[in-house]
């Protein structure tokens, strides 16, 4: 029987969940839902730490895609947390179907959450638009 827990906190305006357990087609509606449920509550900034996830098929990495998609249309962010371990099954799986590239890696949440604070934290230039509002990149972990 394949299971999944996930846990949601708050830090700022980052919404985080703590996924564990299996991604696959039972469970990965789940965790679509909390990510619907969160940017309906206008929670536009998430963050899905992966590192106890222990397998992942498809249908977890579309979820994965259609939170970057559903985030990236509302201004919102989304970083994932994957283990530092190369040979973590999430990241293997997104590497081999080319996807990886497609989203901000972390390794921990601290990291993450404090990169986010100093991406606000950049002044501000005459019009009160800061460079942060105006440019979205995808950071690689390599």
């Amino acid at each position: 029987m394949t299971t999944i827990e996930v846990d949601e906190n708050e830090y700022g305006s980052w919404t985080v969940f703590r996924v564990r357990g299996e991604m696959d087609l039972v469970t990965s509606p789940r965790i679509r839902r909390r990510v619907h449920d969160a940017v309906a509550g206008g929670r536009h900034d998430v963050v899905i730490d992966l590192s106890s996830v222990r397998f992942c098929d498809s249908s977890g990495v579309g979820v994965l895609i259609a939170a970057r998609r559903l985030l990236r249309s509302c201004g919102g962010r989304l970083r994932l947390i994957l283990p530092e371990d190369r040979d973590g099954h999430v990241g293997r799986v997104l590497a081999a179907l080319g996807v990886r590239r497609l989203f901000e890696v972390y390794l921990d949440v601290p990291t993450a959450l404090t990169e986010a604070a100093a991406a606000v934290a950049v002044d501000a230039d005459a019009s009160g638009v800061t460079r942060a509002d105006l440019t979205v990149t995808d950071r690689i972990v390599p």
